[in-house]
Protein backbone atom coordinates (compact mmCIF):
# COMPACT_ATOMS: atom_id res chain seq x y z
CA UNK A 1 0.00 0.00 0.00
CA UNK A 2 1.16 3.37 -0.81
CA UNK A 3 0.88 6.71 0.95
CA UNK A 4 -2.24 8.45 -0.94
CA UNK A 5 -3.33 12.50 -1.35
CA UNK A 6 -6.83 13.39 -1.94
CA UNK A 7 -7.44 9.78 -2.74
CA UNK A 8 -4.93 9.48 -5.52
CA UNK A 9 -2.13 7.08 -5.66
CA UNK A 10 1.01 8.36 -5.75
CA UNK A 11 2.52 5.62 -7.01
CA UNK A 12 6.53 4.19 -6.29
CA UNK A 13 8.25 6.67 -8.53
CA UNK A 14 6.31 9.55 -7.03
CA UNK A 15 7.15 8.78 -3.28
CA UNK A 16 10.93 8.19 -4.02
CA UNK A 17 11.04 11.69 -5.85
CA UNK A 18 9.46 13.22 -1.82
CA UNK A 19 11.86 11.01 -0.09
CA UNK A 20 14.95 12.04 -2.34
CA UNK A 21 13.81 15.73 -2.09
CA UNK A 22 13.60 15.49 1.86
CA UNK A 23 17.20 13.93 2.38
CA UNK A 24 18.94 16.95 0.19
CA UNK A 25 16.94 19.57 2.12
CA UNK A 26 17.86 17.41 5.04
CA UNK A 27 21.64 18.32 3.91
CA UNK A 28 21.09 21.87 3.64
CA UNK A 29 21.73 21.45 -0.15
CA UNK A 30 19.18 22.71 -2.79
CA UNK A 31 16.91 19.91 -4.81
CA UNK A 32 17.74 21.42 -7.88
CA UNK A 33 16.63 19.16 -10.73
CA UNK A 34 20.37 17.99 -11.09
CA UNK A 35 20.79 16.73 -8.29
CA UNK A 36 17.44 15.10 -7.80
CA UNK A 37 18.42 13.23 -11.02
CA UNK A 38 21.91 12.41 -9.69
CA UNK A 39 20.32 10.75 -6.26
CA UNK A 40 17.88 8.83 -8.14
CA UNK A 41 20.36 8.22 -11.31
CA UNK A 42 17.46 9.06 -13.83
CA UNK A 43 17.95 11.67 -16.26
CA UNK A 44 17.34 15.65 -15.70
CA UNK A 45 14.50 15.82 -18.36
CA UNK A 46 12.40 13.50 -16.30
CA UNK A 47 12.85 15.06 -13.65
CA UNK A 48 11.65 18.72 -15.05
CA UNK A 49 8.26 16.41 -16.03
CA UNK A 50 7.82 14.63 -12.27
CA UNK A 51 8.24 18.51 -10.32
CA UNK A 52 5.48 19.96 -12.32
CA UNK A 53 3.45 16.70 -11.39
CA UNK A 54 4.19 16.83 -7.93
CA UNK A 55 4.01 20.95 -7.80
CA UNK A 56 0.19 20.10 -9.81
CA UNK A 57 -0.64 18.17 -6.81
CA UNK A 58 0.23 20.51 -4.08
CA UNK A 59 3.43 18.60 -2.79
CA UNK A 60 6.43 20.67 -3.57
CA UNK A 61 6.97 24.36 -4.59
CA UNK A 62 9.31 24.54 -7.59
CA UNK A 63 11.11 28.26 -8.06
CA UNK A 64 13.36 28.55 -10.81
CA UNK A 65 16.81 28.51 -10.51
CA UNK A 66 15.79 28.17 -6.36
CA UNK A 67 15.51 24.72 -6.48
CA UNK A 68 12.63 22.36 -5.16
CA UNK A 69 11.19 22.51 -1.55
CA UNK A 70 8.47 20.36 -0.31
CA UNK A 71 4.90 21.82 1.26
CA UNK A 72 3.85 20.35 4.57
CA UNK A 73 1.61 17.67 2.81
CA UNK A 74 5.05 16.46 0.59
CA UNK A 75 6.87 16.60 3.92
CA UNK A 76 4.26 14.42 5.36
CA UNK A 77 4.67 12.17 2.87
CA UNK A 78 8.37 11.47 2.92
CA UNK A 79 8.22 11.39 6.50
CA UNK A 80 6.14 8.46 6.09
CA UNK A 81 8.30 7.10 3.38
CA UNK A 82 10.96 7.09 5.30
CA UNK A 83 9.57 5.84 8.58
CA UNK A 84 8.93 2.37 6.40
CA UNK A 85 12.27 2.30 5.09
CA UNK A 86 14.57 2.76 8.27
CA UNK A 87 12.18 0.28 10.25
CA UNK A 88 12.14 -2.45 7.46
CA UNK A 89 16.34 -1.74 7.72
CA UNK A 90 15.99 -2.09 11.35
CA UNK A 91 13.77 -5.02 11.40
CA UNK A 92 15.97 -6.99 8.99
CA UNK A 93 18.22 -6.43 10.49
CA UNK A 94 17.53 -7.40 14.18
CA UNK A 95 15.00 -9.97 13.72
CA UNK A 96 16.36 -11.56 10.59
CA UNK A 97 19.61 -11.11 11.04
CA UNK A 98 20.63 -9.43 7.37
CA UNK A 99 24.23 -7.76 8.06
CA UNK A 100 23.70 -3.57 7.76
CA UNK A 101 25.53 -3.22 4.56
CA UNK A 102 22.64 -5.55 2.69
CA UNK A 103 19.06 -3.47 4.46
CA UNK A 104 19.22 -1.26 2.45
CA UNK A 105 18.30 -2.94 -0.75
CA UNK A 106 15.95 -5.03 0.74
CA UNK A 107 14.27 -1.99 2.38
CA UNK A 108 14.19 -0.09 -0.68
CA UNK A 109 12.57 -3.11 -2.74
CA UNK A 110 9.88 -3.69 0.26
CA UNK A 111 9.49 -0.41 1.18
CA UNK A 112 6.27 0.61 -1.15
CA UNK A 113 4.75 -2.79 -0.69
CA UNK A 114 3.94 -3.03 2.90
CA UNK A 115 1.14 -1.53 4.63
CA UNK A 116 1.11 0.83 7.68
CA UNK A 117 -0.32 -2.21 9.78
CA UNK A 118 2.80 -4.30 8.98
CA UNK A 119 5.01 -1.39 9.56
CA UNK A 120 2.92 -0.13 13.06
CA UNK A 121 3.45 -4.12 13.80
CA UNK A 122 7.53 -4.43 13.19
CA UNK A 123 7.95 -1.41 14.86
CA UNK A 124 5.96 -2.55 18.08
CA UNK A 125 8.07 -5.97 17.95
CA UNK A 126 11.29 -3.39 17.72
CA UNK A 127 10.62 -1.29 21.13
CA UNK A 128 9.79 1.02 18.92
CA UNK A 129 13.58 2.29 17.93
CA UNK A 130 14.57 5.69 17.59
CA UNK A 131 17.20 5.09 15.29
CA UNK A 132 18.04 2.77 12.25
CA UNK A 133 21.10 0.31 12.27
CA UNK A 134 22.95 3.40 10.36
CA UNK A 135 22.05 5.98 12.62
CA UNK A 136 19.69 7.87 11.10
CA UNK A 137 16.49 9.04 13.21
CA UNK A 138 13.14 6.79 12.53
CA UNK A 139 10.34 9.32 11.82
CA UNK A 140 7.59 9.06 14.51
CA UNK A 141 4.41 7.95 13.36
CA UNK A 142 2.85 11.57 13.57
CA UNK A 143 5.44 12.64 11.22
CA UNK A 144 8.32 13.74 13.81
CA UNK A 145 11.96 13.43 13.68
CA UNK A 146 14.51 13.94 16.22
CA UNK A 147 17.74 15.81 14.50
CA UNK A 148 20.87 15.26 16.03
CA UNK A 149 23.77 17.90 16.52
CA UNK A 150 26.32 16.01 14.33
CA UNK A 151 29.40 17.31 12.40
CA UNK A 152 31.47 15.39 9.80
CA UNK A 153 34.40 13.86 10.49
CA UNK A 154 36.16 16.15 7.94
CA UNK A 155 34.89 19.17 10.40
CA UNK A 156 36.04 17.90 13.69
CA UNK A 157 39.47 19.37 14.55
CA UNK A 158 42.16 17.00 15.51
CA UNK A 159 42.51 16.11 19.56
CA UNK A 160 38.60 15.81 19.80
CA UNK A 161 37.01 12.76 20.56
CA UNK A 162 33.71 11.99 19.44
CA UNK A 163 31.00 9.41 19.13
CA UNK A 164 29.81 8.26 15.90
CA UNK A 165 26.48 8.86 15.40
CA UNK A 166 25.37 8.37 11.44
CA UNK A 167 27.07 6.24 8.54
CA UNK A 168 25.58 8.42 5.48
CA UNK A 169 26.81 5.80 3.37
CA UNK A 170 24.58 3.50 1.52
CA UNK A 171 26.91 1.55 -1.18
CA UNK A 172 27.29 -2.04 0.48
CA UNK A 173 30.80 -2.59 -0.35
CA UNK A 174 31.91 0.59 1.38
CA UNK A 175 29.88 -0.12 4.49
CA UNK A 176 31.54 -3.43 5.18
CA UNK A 177 34.73 -1.54 5.07
CA UNK A 178 33.53 0.92 7.51
CA UNK A 179 32.47 -2.20 9.74
CA UNK A 180 36.11 -4.05 9.06
CA UNK A 181 37.45 -0.76 10.91
CA UNK A 182 35.49 -1.36 13.73
CA UNK A 183 33.44 1.87 13.07
CA UNK A 184 29.38 1.41 13.82
CA UNK A 185 27.28 4.47 15.73
CA UNK A 186 28.02 4.37 18.81
CA UNK A 187 31.41 4.03 18.51
CA UNK A 188 34.18 6.27 20.23
CA UNK A 189 37.29 7.68 18.63
CA UNK A 190 39.84 9.81 19.00
CA UNK A 191 40.59 12.21 15.64
CA UNK A 192 44.18 12.08 15.68
CA UNK A 193 44.98 14.17 12.60
CA UNK A 194 43.88 15.53 9.39
CA UNK A 195 46.19 15.52 5.83
CA UNK A 196 45.69 19.29 3.93
CA UNK A 197 43.85 19.17 0.60
CA UNK A 198 40.98 16.68 1.15
CA UNK A 199 43.63 14.32 2.51
CA UNK A 200 42.89 11.09 4.66
CA UNK A 201 41.72 11.37 8.15
CA UNK A 202 43.85 9.81 11.24
CA UNK A 203 41.85 8.04 14.22
CA UNK A 204 42.14 6.64 17.38
CA UNK A 205 39.86 3.85 18.22
CA UNK A 206 39.09 4.19 22.15
CA UNK A 207 37.90 0.65 22.98
CA UNK A 208 40.11 -1.39 20.33
CA UNK A 209 43.12 0.35 20.90
CA UNK A 210 44.38 1.15 16.88
CA UNK A 211 45.20 3.69 14.67
CA UNK A 212 42.99 3.46 11.50
CA UNK A 213 43.06 5.92 8.21
CA UNK A 214 40.36 6.94 6.44
CA UNK A 215 40.08 8.80 3.23
CA UNK A 216 38.43 12.21 2.80
CA UNK A 217 35.15 11.15 1.10
CA UNK A 218 34.59 8.09 3.38
CA UNK A 219 35.34 10.46 6.37
CA UNK A 220 32.75 12.86 4.47
CA UNK A 221 30.22 10.44 5.17
CA UNK A 222 30.46 9.68 9.60
CA UNK A 223 28.30 11.91 11.21
CA UNK A 224 29.96 12.64 14.82
CA UNK A 225 28.82 14.53 17.65
CA UNK A 226 31.63 15.84 19.79
CA UNK A 227 32.47 14.71 23.34
CA UNK A 228 32.92 17.46 25.55
CA UNK A 229 36.04 16.99 28.27
CA UNK A 230 35.44 16.96 31.32
CA UNK A 231 36.41 20.13 33.62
Amino acid sequence: MTAQINSIDLGVSTEDYLKAIYKLEAHGQPAQTTSIAEALQISAPSVSGMIKRLSDNGLVEHQPYKGVHLTDEGRRVALAMLRRHRILETYLMEKLKFSWDAVHAEAERLEHAASDLLIQRMALALGNPRFDPHGDPIPTESGEIETPLTVALTDVPAGKRVVLVVVGDQDPARLRFIESLGLKPGVTFDVVSHQPFRGPVEIWLVADRKNEVLGHELALSLQCSLIEEEA
